[in-house]
């Protein structure tokens, strides 16, 4: 492999990418340049297939050609026009008030500048950017999720989130590549460089990147391809790929837990399509504050899996459920705790090589008024997770309610006594660890500033200062079944973020 060169991949990109799907926003950009609808079709894409994104914003502008328009569609009217895009009831909000604000701060004008565009409703730094390049074609750098991700898989960055990317490239990447990159790779993102499974073997890149941390697909059999395949070409996969293709594993299981703080609620922000585009295996999910009756059919029952549900005897409150596209030999309901089982805590799939396990952990509460309720829960959790890892492999995920260590908090001398990080939860973890089972995360990152959960209040989210307490552990016997860990942040829809695992 030749030394990593930036020009020559974005020389490459810039050849290739003009056979790929185009981003929507990049497509509206090309039709017209007007701000106002590059910064509709923007707000809207967030979290959206791009065919969804296109087809909600012509909808849109048929009805609202300009902000004067829009300013005379109700809120109801704006979430029936832009439905299904993802989370459209908040986003028909943003659009909702997008006019008043326009008028009263900038004159009626769309601002051309980042630091004014992040003051509009719905409009983070990653929309900004991305608005000011596309219709203003200011000097900015958009970096969404793709971008940081193939930065960093080519080591040009090495960066934590996707604002960690923005600075940083704002430090190094040379200035003519500042409007054009997130196109290019978002794009390569969408089409070759995938999240799961990238198409490394007809990557235009195989000979120059370094591939950090990734998972390549396995490629087709050469017998499968069609004589006018991509893959006959000088894309093909490298030697050592092509020698290996027929010998690789199966792929390991993906595994995702989420705690979604009402399952009702998430439902109305692009669930299915979140799921959809996470594709897990299993999904293990917390807080979902339901009964399944409560819940609309797409949601009872998401296609391909297979629903198991715990939830609170007290409606509103707590539950656990587990999506499956696997069959399991054995559901355990509870603890054999009625006392702890009756707040649907804890929900066990058994395989024939592994138990999963999710658990949603009580909250201690303000002035730690249910610690003792909570720490007589985790006795009986250890021991019946114990028990479980005499048979097999144990894997336990879900909200466990605590940080572990100072790093797993943005500010911890301030929270030295507030719930989930009291000494005794704290004391509580460390015995969880000691008795065997692994914190999978920290097997693979070391370092802070890496949160699963943020307070709804004051920007948290946005400027990072949250916590981790959404957790995959598995028993110490089975830690070479440990692929991958990893914390999602940039999906959104709950005040918590997913975590993933990947199990040999």
């Amino acid at each position: 492999m030749t030394e990593f060169s930036l020009d020559e991949a974005v020389s490459r990109l810039e050849a290739e990418v003009p056979h790929y799907r185009v981003p929507v926003v990049d497509l509206i950009a090309v039709q017209t340049r007007d701000p106002y609808k590059v910064l509709v079709a923007t707000i809207l894409s967030a979290r959206t297939k791009d065919e969804t994104t296109a087809q909600a914003a012509a909808r849109l502008f048929a009805r609202a050609p300009d902000l004067a328009g829009l300013a005379k569609l109700s809120e109801a009217q704006l979430a029936r026009l832009i439905h299904p895009v993802g989370f459209f009831r908040t986003k028909a909000g943003y659009l909702a008030r997008l006019p008043e604000v326009i008028a009263g701060h900038f004159q009626g004008r769309i601002p051309a500048k980042v630091e004014e565009l992040v003051q509009l409703p719905g409009v983070g730094r990653k929309t900004a950017n991305l608005v000011a390049a596309v219709a203003f074609e200011q000097p900015a750098i958009c970096v969404d999720t793709h971008v940081h991700r193939i930065m960093n898989i080519w080591d040009y960055v090495q960066t934590a989130t996707p604002l960690a990317t923005e600075m940083a490239l704002r430090a190094k990447l040379p200035p003519r590549y500042w409007r054009r990159i997130n196109a290019l790779l978002v794009a390569f993102g969408q089409e070759i460089c995938r999240p799961v499974a990238p198409h490394c073997d007809r990557c235009p890149l195989y000979d120059l990147c370094p591939r950090l941390g990734v998972k390549p697909r396995k490629p087709p059999k050469a017998t499968d391809l069609r004589p006018d395949s991509k893959l006959s070409g000088p894309r093909s996969a490298g030697p050592e790929q092509a020698d290996l293709a027929d010998s690789r594993p199966a792929p390991p299981l993906k595994l995702v837990s989420w705690n979604v703080n009402g399952l009702r609620a998430i439902a109305k922000k692009g669930f299915g399509e979140i799921v959809a585009d996470l594709d897990p295996d299993l999904l293990a999910l917390q807080e979902i504050k339901a009964h399944p009756e409560q819940l609309p059919k797409e949601v009872q029952s998401l296609p391909g899996y297979t629903a198991y549900w715990l939830p609170a005897r007290r409606r509103g409150y707590a539950g656990v459920a587990i999506y499956s596209r696997l069959a399991p030999v054995n559901v355990l309901y509870g603890l054999g705790q009625e006392e702890h089982d009756q707040e649907g805590r804890v929900l066990t799939l058994e395989f024939a090589d592994f138990y999963l396990v999710n658990a949603y952990l009580p909250n201690a509460q303000p002035e730690l008024a249910r610690l003792s309720y909570k720490l007589d829960f985790c006795r009986h959790f250890l021991e019946f997770t114990r028990a479980l890892a005499r048979q097999k492999t144990v894997v336990v995920c879900g909200d466990l309610n605590v940080a572990h260590r100072e790093i797993d908090l943005a500010r911890p001398r301030e929270n030295e006594k507030s719930p989930g990080f009291s000494r005794p939860e704290r004391a509580w973890m460390d015995q969880f660890l000691a008795a065997g089972f692994i914190d999978t995360f920290r097997l693979f990152n070391q370092d802070g500033g890496n949160y699963t959960w943020w307070s709804y209040r004051g920007g948290a989210r946005e400027r990072n200062v949250g916590w981790r307490i959404d957790y995959f552990c598995i028993d110490g016997a089975s830690r070479q079944r440990v692929e991958e860990a990893t914390i999602r942040p940039e999906i959104m829809g709950s005040d918590h973020c997913p975590v993933e695992l990947l199990l040999r």
